[in-house]
C-alpha cells in the first residue's frame, strides 16, 4: 500500500488498518444479504450509526456533540470559530451503497485523528450531517440547510414516510425538539473551511488513471411531487371507455420525462411511486410519483420539469384525472470556493497529485454550505462507477490514498494562509 510523500510508511500502514476496521464496523449497519445498505434518516439504523460515530470519536480521542438540527460533530478541542472541518453523512438511500457519505465520515475521523497524533493545535472537527439523502421524507441536505437557515423546517414537519410516520414524529423519536430546528449561526461560524471527501459517482478517474479528483461545481437539481387522482373500480367489470385510470397518466409522464430530458440535454428520473389501493384486480384511484430533474443550469432544470409537467397535465385532462404538483426541493447550481480550491490544488500538487477537475450532478452538504463558508470536495476513484446501489465500490488503496491527501490538506489549512 503506497502513501503520500509526507506520510511515513508506518503512518500509511496504520491508516490502512484503521480504515478497514472502522469502515467494516460502519458498513455492517443496515447491510442486507444482497450487499445493499439502508440507513434512512431518523431510523433505528441511523441511530445505530450515530452511536457508532460517538463511540468511535471517543475512541480516537475526539469529543462528540450533536447540534439542534441533528448534525453530529467530533472535536479535537472546545469548539471555536474558524475551525477546519471535514466530514459527510451516514444516512443512505434505500438499498444504497456502502461508500456514499460513509467514506467521507470515516476519512474525516481518521485524518483528524492522525493530525491530533501529530500534535496539530488548530481546532479541527469532523461532521456527520443529518439526512443528506432525503430518502425517507424527501428532504435532501436537511441538516446542513436547516443549520444554514436555507430550509424552512416547520412547514414540512407533517410530511409522512411510506409507513405513515411524520417527520415530526421521527425527529422526536431521535431525541430532537422539532420546535427548535432551524438557523444555527453560531455553528456556521465555527466552520472556517469545510473539505468533504466522497466516492466518485462516475468513471472519469478510471479513464484518466488517477486516484483523486477535486470538485469544481455541483449541477442544479430539483424534486417535484405529482399526485394523480382517478377513480377506483373493478378490473373485470369496468369498461375501458369509462375508466378514470391514473396509471395511464403515469405512463405518459414516464415517457415524457425520458423524451423531454433527452431533448433538453438534462436528466429526469421517476424512481419513487405510491399507488392506492395497489391491488392486482382493481383500477388504481391514486398514484403519487416523484420527479427528479438535473441539468447544466437552473433554467434548464426548471424548463425540463415544466415541459414534463405540461405533458402530464394534458394527458390527465384527456383521461379525467386530477393532477396536483408541487416542487418539494430545488438546489441551484453551486461553484466551490475558487480561493479554497486553488489552495487545495496547490497542496495536492506539493504531494505530486495532479489537479483533476470534476463537476457532479449529485447533491452534497458541502454544496449546500458553499455560499456561506469556503468549501471543497475531493472525489476518490470509484472501481465501478455505480452509485446509490450495492455495486458502489472503491478499493482500500484508493480510500487510504484519499485519506492521506485529506490529512495533508487539513494540516496545511490548519497552519493558516499560505
Amino acid at each position: 500500500m503506497t502513501g503520500l510523500p509526507t506520510m511515513s510508511s508506518g503512518e500509511t500502514a496504520y491508516t490502512g488498518e484503521l480504515f478497514e476496521q472502522l469502515f467494516g464496523e460502519l458498513s455492517a449497519i443496515g447491510l442486507d444479504q444482497q450487499g445493499a445498505t439502508t440507513r434512512l434518516a431518523w431510523s433505528e439504523e441511523a441511530a445505530e450509526a450515530a452511536a457508532w460515530f460517538d463511540r468511535t470519536a471517543r475512541r480516537l480521542g475526539l469529543d462528540p456533540q450533536v447540534d439542534k438540527n441533528g448534525n453530529r460533530w467530533a472535536w479535537t478541542c472546545a469548539p471555536t470559530p474558524a475551525a477546519i472541518v471535514t466530514g459527510s453523512h451516514l444516512d443512505s438511500v434505500r438499498e444504497g451503497g456502502r461508500f456514499d457519505g460513509a467514506l467521507g465520515v470515516v476519512a474525516g475521523l481518521i485524518a483528524v485523528h492522525l493530525l491530533s497524533r501529530r500534535g496539530v493545535q488548530h481546532p479541527l472537527a469532523v461532521i456527520s450531517f443529518a439526512d443528506e439523502e432525503g430518502g425517507r421524507f424527501d428532504t435532501p441536505t436537511f441538516g446542513s440547510r436547516a443549520m444554514l437557515g436555507a430550509l424552512d423546517v416547520q412547514p414540512i414537519l407533517e410530511r409522512r414516510d411510506r409507513e405513515g410516520v411524520t417527520l415530526r414524529e421521527a425527529l422526536a423519536g431521535a431525541g430532537l425538539q422539532p420546535t427548535e430546528l432551524g438557523p444555527d449561526p453560531e455553528r456556521v461560524r465555527q466552520i472556517g473551511a469545510l473539505v468533504e471527501v466522497h466516492i466518485e459517482q462516475d468513471t472519469l478517474l478510471t479513464e484518466r488513471d488517477r486516484q483523486l479528483a477535486l470538485g469544481t461545481r455541483i449541477l442544479p437539481h430539483g424534486r417535484w411531487r405529482i399526485d394523480l387522482t382517478g377513480e377506483a373500480n373493478h378490473a373485470g367489470t369496468t369498461p375501458l371507455a369509462i375508466r378514470r385510470d391514473p396509471m395511464l397518466t403515469l405512463a405518459a409522464t414516464l415517457t415524457a420525462a425520458r423524451r423531454v430530458a433527452a431533448d433538453e440535454r438534462s436528466l429526469a428520473t421517476i424512481g419513487k411511486l405510491e399507488v392506492s389501493p395497489n391491488a392486482t384486480n382493481a383500477i388504481a384511484e391514486r398514484v403519487s410519483l416523484w420527479l427528479d430533474v438535473r441539468g447544466d443550469s437552473d433554467e434548464a432544470v426548471e424548463r425540463t420539469a415544466e415541459r414534463i409537467l405540461s405533458e402530464s397535465r394534458a394527458d390527465a385532462d384527456a383521461n379525467g384525472i386530477t393532477l396536483v404538483s408541487s416542487r418539494e426541493s430545488f438546489t441551484a447550481a453551486v461553484s466551490f470556493s475558487p480561493e479554497l480550491r486553488s489552495r487545495v490544488a496547490a497542496i495536492l500538487a506539493g504531494q505530486g497529485i495532479e489537479d483533476v477537475p470534476m463537476s457532479t450532478g449529485a447533491g452534497h452538504d458541502s454544496g449546500a454550505l458553499a455560499n456561506a463558508v469556503p468549501t471543497a470536495m475531493l472525489f476518490v476513484r470509484s472501481a465501478t462507477g455505480a452509485s446509490h446501489c450495492s455495486r458502489e465500490l472503491a478499493s482500500v488503496e484508493d480510500c487510504v490514498f484519499g485519506i492521506g491527501a485529506l490529512t495533508e490538506i487539513l494540516a496545511a489549512l490548519a497552519k493558516g494562509p499560505s
